[in-house]
């Protein structure tokens, strides 16, 4: 087809070993950004599964006869719901090249292995594999699969294979072994993109090679440059990134355990971090170890707890149980906690405590039917709470009551004196973080609890007609335009469910099989559409596909910007009314992203923490700031031109309710 390598991949510059990943498997990457060490060369895994969990590395690199190779090493992808284990290479701007890859299958009994090509991303490709000893040609979608066309072929486990794949315009032609066994027209093929290899079964891929001609390398060229030179114009017209504090974190760093609030009472913000362990399980039963209280300058105004520098100690995926609120109403926010089977009131200015409760009991005739726990029990006499939200069960003059809720099965509504009012043991998943809202307009909250939404009494409404997984973040609204617009909704992520909208009644009105829906936020994205635009990524299985949506629902774009922890938290970064979207904090393909997909702001390159980043308005003109935080240091960046004075403030979800499961919302008015 051509004379122009775009690439010719021998894996000779691997070291023999492991290709990088994630040795906990864990579910960090959901919301924080990570980059595992090691060497990656031309190539990125996008497949995470926390089933594979002490089972080493799925890519290795060997050598045999002088010559190295990428293997393979799954043997299931049904956990926690079909995933196709794979490595891409390139562009999503490459076009119409010529694809050729080396394969032996070290087992013939079951599964797939081949080429990708046309990858837009690891969910949107072409595959020609070898499956159930014939040769297939596939266009895999999101959770569905297309078979474009098959042949018998007996192949074995001795053999290597040279598979090619040649792609001009919509024209595919697919041969193994120098033998044309397809061609075709396909309009999939069109999108172009990145190339693959892929396998569900042990599997050998030696030398990858890509061809296409000088013109057509040309145009890809200029393709990406002209995405490229895009996003230079666009970060042009807005405000850049100003670096405006420094703090180092001592010994009290943490991950996303970050909470704002008031606690001295003088209008200025400050912080509460906490540091967590884990106990019995993974992170199943995660308890707060020291609680940091510290001002935007990072002076310590108190702490509870014993702070260290192990680092393991900020490691967890899981919400911790705490909220800065003032709750007694006194004009200073308090910081309402769990610790050691407590729920803790403490004084926002000191750390002392103004109330205690012990945590309800795990009764035991509720034992033997509590799901979402390990090994089917839970591990304590007394609840360790899993997370905590401010709501308003009793209708008062402002929200005084308190939800806890173990891992996956339980909520507890606590008054403001710690009494428990009622509690709920749930059928179906709770998920993360139940959403209290007032559905009915009786002035008290309702809670939507994993599928289930509960009156102010705890007594179940409705229940939504999905069964499987959980939902892990809920955003409520009347962001739709059209025929809908007007009504109440909430947009759900829910794992394999994937991602789906309901009306405040349970009934379903979109379902989205992206793979495991991770995170959603909506907010004004694109300003000259109406209603509001929704975001989702995906994260277990093919991770950090972007979806994009307008306000009907209906799929606009999807992009895969190879890294984990993108957040999409919507950001007020010109205040003209316009959101921005945060991926997360990455020199290169992190920063904010418009609803085009366009990067418009840009992180700078100076050496600030990436493992965690938040959009909040600390200084009062109305826009966000970025805070961005390791375990050692935390950057405040605000914009370039602040102060602004007459800027947009959007509504969002109240900083009393932070979690790392909450869906993101930005309105120009509470909308329910």
């Amino acid at each position: 087809m051509g004379n122009i390598l775009l690439l010719n991949e021998d894996f000779m510059d691997f070291p023999i070993g492991e290709f990088p990943y994630d040795r906990n498997h864990s579910a960090m990457g959901e919301y924080h950004f990570i980059h595992y060490s090691g060497y990656y060369g031309k190539w990125y895994d996008p497949v995470c599964n926390h089933t594979y969990n002490g089972q080493g590395a799925s890519w290795i690199i060997t050598e045999y006869n002088g010559k190295h190779f990428m293997e393979q090493m799954r043997i299931r992808n049904d956990k926690p719901h079909r995933t196709f284990p794979m490595l891409t290479s390139g562009s999503r701007f490459w076009r119409d090249y010529e694809l050729e890859v080396s394969l032996r299958m070290f087992t013939t009994k079951w599964g797939n292995a081949g080429i990708g090509f046309c990858c837009q991303n690891s969910a949107n490709l072409l595959v020609l594999i070898f499956e159930e000893q014939q040769l297939k040609l596939e266009y895999r979608h999101k959770e569905e699969i297309e078979v474009l066309a098959s042949v018998p072929f007996e192949y074995n486990c001795d053999d290597t294979y040279t598979m090619k794949a040649a792609v001009s315009g919509s024209h595919v032609v697919c041969e193994v072994d120098g033998v044309k066994y397809f061609e075709l027209d396909t309009d999939y093929a069109k999108q172009g993109g990145k190339i693959a290899i892929t396998a569900t079964i042990p599997a050998q891929f030696g030398t990858v090679r890509v061809f296409a001609d000088e013109k057509t390398a040309e145009k890809i060229k200029e393709a990406e440059q002209d995405y490229r030179r895009q996003c230079d114009e666009a970060q042009k017209k807005y405000p850049e990134m100003k670096l405006v504090k420094k703090l180092n974190l001592k010994n009290f760093g943490s991950g996303r355990q970050l909470r704002f609030g008031h606690l001295l009472g003088n209008g200025e913000y400050q912080m509460v971090m906490a540091q967590c362990q884990k106990r019995v399980n993974r992170d199943a039963y995660g308890t707060i170890s020291c609680l940091t209280a510290f001002d935007l300058d990072g002076n310590i105004l108190w702490q509870h707890g014993e702070p260290t520098d192990n680092t393991e100690l900020g490691t967890i995926s899981a919400d911790m149980p705490m909220q800065i609120y003032d709750i007694d109403g006194d004009g200073f926010d308090e910081v309402i906690t769990a610790k050691n089977f407590e729920v803790l009131i403490l004084d926002g200015r000191t750390g002392e405590v103004k109330k205690r409760a012990k945590t309800p009991y795990s009764t035991s005739e509720e034992d033997g039917t509590i799901i979402g726990v390990p090994d089917k029990t839970y591990a304590f006499d007394r609840i360790n709470p899993d997370g905590m939200r401010i709501c308003n069960f009793r209708g008062l003059d402002k929200p005084r009551d308190i939800l806890i809720k173990d891992r996956y099965c339980r909520v507890y509504a606590l008054n403001d004196n710690l009494e428990v009012m009622w509690h709920f043991q749930s059928d179906k998943n709770t998920g993360h973080f139940p959403f209290a809202i007032d559905i009915n307009g009786d002035g008290c909250d309702e809670l939507l609890v994993g599928y289930n939404m509960l009156d102010c009494h705890g007594k179940k409404l409705w229940t939504m007609p999905v069964d499987d997984d959980h939902i892990d973040e809920i955003v409520p609204g009347q962001f739709m335009s059209g025929p809908n617009k007007g009504k109440k909704y909430f947009a759900c992520v829910a794992g394999k469910e994937g991602f789906i909208i309901s009306d405040f009644e349970g009934n379903l009105l979109k379902k989205d099989g992206i793979g495991h829906a991770q995170r959603v936020s909506i907010a004004n994205y694109c300003p000259d559409e109406p209603g509001y635009e929704m975001v989702v990524v995906n994260f277990w299985g093919h991770q950090g596909i972007v979806y994009f949506y307008d306000s009907e629902g209906n799929e606009r774009w999807e992009m895969e910007n190879e890294l984990n922890g993108n957040l999409l938290t919507p950001v007020n970064w010109t205040g003209d009314g316009q959101d921005f979207i945060l991926l997360n904090a990455d020199t290169e393909r992190g920063g904010l992203i418009d609803g085009n997909g366009v990067q418009v702001v840009k992180f700078p390159d100076d050496g600030h923490p990436t493992l965690c980043a938040e959009a909040v308005n600390l200084y009062g003109d109305g826009r966000d700031e970025i805070v961005t935080w390791d375990y050692n240091s935390m950057y405040i960046y605000t914009q370039d031109d602040n102060p602004k004075e007459n800027v947009y403030e959007p509504y969002k979800y109240p900083e009393y309710n932070a979690s790392n499961y909450r869906g993101e919302y930005s309105y120009r008015e509470k909308l329910w």
